[in-house]
C-alpha cells in the first residue's frame, strides 16, 4: 500500500511507545491521524506534538474493552474525515509477571479484553469500511510472545498468540473476498516502552490483590529475551519498520525480534508432531 498525504490512519493506544511512534510516522508523511489511548492527557499531549508539526491530528478518548467505544472511535474517524485507510490496533497491557497460576480472574479479564478482544472491536468496527472502499491495511500489535513461549507471561503470551492467529485469519478472509486490503502483524522484540507499568491504567472496577512480580519469573523473563529479542529498541526504530511492512504489504514483522527463539518453538513442536501424530 503506498502511504500518501490526506489518508486517515487510525492508532489504539497512541499515547506512547510503538503507537505514538507510528502515529508520528504517519504524520511526517502527511497522514491524518485519529489517536486513540484510555489516557486522557498524554493523548493529548501527543496530538498537540503532532499539530505542532503542521500535520493534522485529533484524538479520541477510547478504552479498546469496550465494543461501544471502539464503534464510536470508528464513527467519529468516519463523520470528520469520511474516510479511513489504515487501522492500527496497538494498545496493550502486561497485567505483572509469575506463574501463570498465580493471576486473578480481574487479571486475566483486563489482559483478555485489551489485548485481544480489542484488536477484534478494531478487526469488527473499521475492516468492514476498508472492504467496502476495497483497499486498506490493518496493524495488529502482537509479541514475540506471540510467536514462542514466554515463561512468566501466561495472560500476556495467550493474547498475543491470540492476536497472531487473528491476523492470519483476517488476512485469509481478505484474500477470499478479493480487495486489495492488506493485514500486518507486529512482533516485536524488547522495546523502550513503558508497558511494564500498565497497572497504572488498571481499572477500578477488575482490581486484584497486592502482589510484587516473583523475582523467579524476571530471571526467567531475562533468559528468553535473550533468545528472542536484541537489546531494547527505540519506537521510532520500530515504527519505521512497520511503515515499511504497509508499504510492502508483509503480514509478519517482527522489530528487533531474532529467530532464534522461533525456531527452538518450531523444532520443539516438528519434533513432538512427528512423534505422535504427523507421521
Amino acid at each position: 500500500m503506498n502511504l500518501e498525504a490526506g489518508q486517515v490512519a487510525v492508532v489504539t493506544g497512541a499515547a506512547s511507545g510503538l503507537g505514538r511512534a507510528l502515529a508520528e510516522s504517519f504524520a511526517a508523511r502527511g497522514l491524518v491521524g485519529v489517536l486513540a489511548d484510555v489516557e486522557a492527557g498524554p493523548l493529548a499531549e501527543t496530538v498537540a506534538a503532532i499539530e505542532a508539526t503542521g500535520a493534522t491530528a485529533i484524538g479520541v478518548p477510547t478504552d479498546v474493552r469496550f465494543a461501544d467505544q471502539v464503534d464510536a472511535l470508528a464513527a467519529t474517524t468516519l463523520k470528520r474525515f469520511g474516510r479511513v485507510d489504515i487501522v492500527v490496533n496497538n494498545a496493550g497491557i502486561m497485567p505483572g509477571m509469575g506463574p501463570m497460576w498465580i493471576f486473578e480472574e480481574n487479571d486475566w479479564e483486563w489482559v483478555l479484553s485489551v489485548n485481544l478482544r480489542g484488536v477484534v472491536h478494531g478487526i469488527r468496527a473499521f475492516v468492514p469500511h476498508l472492504v467496502a472502499q476495497g483497499k486498506g491495511h490493518v496493524v495488529n500489535t502482537a509479541s514475540m510472545a506471540g510467536v514462542s513461549v514466554a515463561p512468566g507471561l501466561g495472560p500476556y503470551m495467550v493474547t498475543k498468540h491470540g492476536v497472531v492467529a487473528l491476523s492470519e485469519g483476517l488476512a485469509a478472509d481478505l484474500a477470499l473476498a478479493g480487495v486489495d486490503v492488506g493485514v500486518t502483524v507486529v512482533c516485536p522484540g524488547g522495546m523502550a516502552t513503558n508497558i511494564t507499568t500498565a497497572e497504572r491504567n488498571r481499572p477500578v472496577d477488575l482490581p486484584v490483590s497486592p502482589r510484587e512480580w516473583d523475582p523467579k519469573s524476571v530471571e526467567w523473563l531475562i533468559e528468553w529475551m535473550s533468545t528472542v529479542s536484541g537489546p531494547d529498541m527505540a519506537p521510532e526504530d520500530a515504527a519505521a519498520i512497520v511503515v515499511q511492512a504497509i508499504e510492502n504489504d508483509i503480514l509478519h514483522v517482527a522489530p528487533n525480534g531474532l529467530r532464534s527463539g522461533l525456531q527452538q518453538r518450531l523444532e520443539s513442536l516438528l519434533s513432538d508432531l512427528g512423534r505422535s501424530y504427523c507421521p
